[in-house]
This record gives structure tokens, C-alpha cells and sequence, in this order.
């Protein structure tokens, strides 16, 4: 009979996961992060738009544009934050910046991460040092509460702890919030801390790692009819003018709300209306 020791190590070899390797990154443009187990999904297609169709975030298209270009040829580039309201075009820059770039051929991939899958963000920057492509790592709706601990795995990513942030690999983020959580939440630590300016600043802070700033805002009236207009060329739906502006608006009007998200939502019921394919 062999040692029981010997049993129980190798019982443990064969439940625990064996280490995971990087994938091909050649395979695909983009991939998302799962865990349990840890793996790297390609996506076979990005769900993005052309750049040139993001209308009225002109000056953030081109800051974040220049970054990842930079990136993208090994020089220096921010981590960036995209905050503001909601369905304004946060991450749908992003995808679309990642897409044009890519485009001008460098090697560049998009990773998305989930914010609860935060505290696993050291395994992943692990696969993904020293590799020859470039990455950036994506967040969507970035937000924090006041018993949240995944804003300390981030820092790992912003400020890259010890060993430092791979070379390779920046960091964008989407949020509603500037400081990525609720400005209420923000008073009650200063009205029930012990040290409230420090309990403040340890979560304020997270966001000033970031070193782009982008905001956006709700678009006016003619941003958001220009949006459809560009959609309408882009995809060959033919419609009298006058028509798509009196429905355009009245559709903004029954959500309460002008956007880049309400927007796409009123041309998709528009091409379909119209009989026009969208794939």
C-alpha cells in the first residue's frame, strides 16, 4: 500500500485545475475574461459601430484615439476613464476605437473584464506579461458601493503594485459615476468615519489613477438627428427627412431622454420598418 501521504497528494493533483496557459491570441481580436475556471473566450465578431458614426462625442473620439495609438506603437498611454451619463457612447467608443486601430494594423486585443471578476485581475495581467500583442483591458459600468472590495484589486491594474502594470496592457473603464460611486455614498463617509477625510480619499482617490478623464454628456437635438442621419447613409435606409425627424422625435420624447443608445434604438425600428438588414 503506498504512503497515505502519497494518496493525498495526488488526489490533490487531480482536482485542483492545472495552470492555465494563454490562448492564441492570434485567433481572434478580442477575447472576454471568465473564472471558475480562469479562461480566455474569443469572440468571434465585436459588437461595435464605425468610429465616424459616433456623433457628438467629437473631442473624447479623437483624445482616446491618440492614446490608443500610442499604445498600440509601445509608447507611453493612459489608462482612461469614460464617465457620464448613460447610452451616451461610453463603450461604444471604445470598441470602435479598439476596431479602427486594429484596423491600421497593429496587434492590438480587447479584453473585457467584469467588475466582480476584479480580484482575479492578477491572474490575468500574469498570462498576458510578456506577451507580443498589446492589450486593453475593458471594464463596462464601472461602480463601487460602500462594502465593495474590488476597487483594491483595480489598484493593481491602475498602479500595478510591486511588480508594476505589464508594459502591454492598459486599462479603460466605463462608468456612470466620476468617482465610480454614489455621491450619497460619498457624504456618509464623511458624516460617520472616524477619520472621514481619509475614508473619503481611499476611495476618491481610485479614480485619479486614471489618467484620462472623459465626460459625456446627454447630446442636444441635432447631435442626436444627426446621429440617425449618419446611421440612415451608413446603412442605405432611404427615408423622407421630414418623416424621420417627426418620428425621431417623437420616439425620444415617449423615453424621456436623448442619447447615442436612443438614437440606435429608433434606427433599428426604422430599418426593420423599412425592410433594411442591419447584418
Amino acid at each position: 500500500m503506498s504512503d497515505p501521504m502519497e494518496r493525498i497528494a495526488a488526489a490533490l493533483e487531480r482536482i485542483s485545475p492545472p495552470p492555465l496557459k494563454a490562448p492564441d491570441f492570434a485567433k481572434a481580436e478580442a477575447f472576454v475574461w471568465h473564472v471558475e475556471p480562469d479562461r480566455l473566450v474569443p469572440v468571434a465578431e465585436v459588437n461595435r459601430v464605425e468610429l465616424a458614426l459616433l456623433v457628438g462625442v467629437e473631442r473624447s473620439r479623437e483624445t482616446l484615439l491618440t492614446n490608443t495609438r500610442q499604445f498600440a506603437r509601445g509608447l507611453p498611454a493612459n489608462n482612461a476613464l469614460l464617465w457620464g451619463a448613460r447610452g451616451t457612447g461610453k463603450s461604444s467608443l471604445v470598441k470602435a476605437v479598439h476596431g479602427t486601430v486594429s484596423e491600421e494594423g497593429h496587434d492590438l486585443k480587447l479584453i473585457e473584464i467584469q467588475r466582480e471578476d476584479l480580484s482575479s485581475v492578477s491572474r490575468l495581467l500574469n498570462l498576458l506579461r510578456g506577451a507580443p500583442q498589446r492589450f486593453i483591458l475593458f471594464c463596462d459600468d464601472l461602480s463601487f458601493s460602500h462594502d465593495d472590495e474590488h476597487y483594491k484589486s483595480l489598484k493593481a491594474v491602475l498602479d500595478g503594485g510591486v511588480e508594476g502594470r505589464p508594459e502591454n496592457v492598459v486599462f479603460y473603464a466605463t462608468s456612470n459615476r466620476r468617482h465610480l460611486m454614489p455621491r450619497d455614498m460619498i457624504e456618509n463617509e464623511r458624516s460617520t468615519s472616524i477619520n472621514p477625510s481619509e475614508a473619503v480619499e481611499e476611495k476618491v482617490s481610485l479614480s485619479d489613477r486614471f489618467g484620462l478623464w472623459l465626460g459625456f454628456h446627454p447630446c442636444s437635438q441635432d447631435e442626436y438627428l444627426a446621429m440617425i442621419r449618419g446611421y440612415c447613409t451608413a446603412y442605405g435606409v432611404t427615408v423622407d427627412a421630414e418623416e424621420m425627424q417627426a418620428e425621431a422625435i417623437e420616439w425620444q420624447a415617449t423615453r424621456g431622454a436623448r442619447s447615442g443608445r436612443v438614437a440606435w434604438q429608433f434606427f433599428t425600428d426604422l430599418a426593420g420598418r423599412k425592410g433594411v438588414s442591419l447584418n
